[in-house]
């Protein structure tokens, strides 16, 4: 297949972007706290047309109203709703990506997209298609950048060897390093960015009760938490943001996609964004901490 060739590095969507995804339209107007967002300087706010059967995005379009222009918007496409209303059909077909656009684009109330992203995908997907499909959205001027949502490694690397994909989205944090046993090298000598999501692995770095997470004990987590807590304390923030802040110090992330459904976790985000952990920084937190590996799709 010809590796399209069309301008798509460059995208910079700050050191922050507010994951919308927990933001619930039937809980209010978020208007205010997104625009505290913008105020406090994120730029990249992300959504999919999978989040509350595409409300998520609604909701996002009306919030930014008259300061679009002052952000980019990234939102995802790839689970096609189902007649029930319910359920979602994955479907990468170059005809359904097409028309999802344009759907998102209605929702957002918006002409075009910065970031448009395959949300998730398989080694049998028709990729041929699904670059077709992003080049084509491209060329008409609805999306401006494209990339992937995706923790498998050998979807990732087929994007990267076919494609001109800006940015791959995937799960990284203190407990969950999986991305660096390969993904993390790949994609910087592409000069693609990592959108870092799970940064705070679920609330475990960030104050919840220790448990079992991918190949850790609670022992484990609770010792990664610990540490976290310690340089918190150390210099007087919130351990969410050195767990951020932690996802942000490997140079093959770009941005860190916090979920954000409060004005404190916005603050914990936003001050994330000012710390520069050091590798002795680093080295201390991760002392004790094994290492995870994919066990699938490699």
């Amino acid at each position: 297949m010809e590796r399209h060739t069309a301008d798509n590095k460059g995208f910079i969507g700050g050191r922050i972007a507010f994951g919308c995804m927990s933001l619930d339209p039937a809980a209010g107007d978020h208007t205010a706290l997104i625009g505290q967002a913008i105020d406090g300087g994120i730029t990249l706010f992300d959504t999919a047309d999978l989040y509350n059967r595409g409300e998520n995005e609604t909701m996002l379009g009306k919030a930014l109203g008259s300061r679009r222009q002052e952000i980019l918007i990234a939102t995802k496409v790839g689970n096609q709703l189902n007649p029930d209303g319910e359920s979602w059909t994955w479907n990468p077909r170059r005809d359904y990506i097409l028309r999802a656009a344009d759907e998102s684009l209605r929702r957002l109330g918006t002409d075009y997209i910065d970031l448009y992203q395959l949300h998730g995908g398989t080694i049998d997907d028709p990729i041929e298609e699904v670059i077709d499909a992003f080049h084509t959205l491209q060329q008409q001027g609805k999306i401006r950048y494209y990339g992937i949502s995706s923790i498998r490694p050998n979807v990732i690397r087929r994007f990267a060897a076919l494609s001109a994909i800006s940015t791959v989205m995937m799960q990284y944090s203190l407990l969950d390093s999986r991305p660096e046993e390969d993904c993390f090298h790949l994609l910087s000598a592409k000069n693609i960015g990592v959108l870092a999501r799970g940064t705070v692995a679920g609330g475990l770095l960030a104050g919840k009760t220790p448990r079992p997470y991918l190949c850790h004990s609670t022992d484990t987590v609770a010792t990664a938490a610990a540490a976290i807590s310690d340089l918190a304390l150390a210099i007087q923030t919130s351990p969410a943001s050195i767990a951020i802040a932690f996802a942000l110090a490997n140079k093959a992330v770009s941005t860190a996609v916090v979920g954000i459904r409060h004005e404190q976790q916005l603050k914990d985000a936003l001050c994330a964004a000012d710390i520069l952990l050091t590798p002795q920084d680093c080295a201390k937190i991760e002392k004790g901490i094994s290492r995870c590996a994919y066990a699938e799709h490699r």
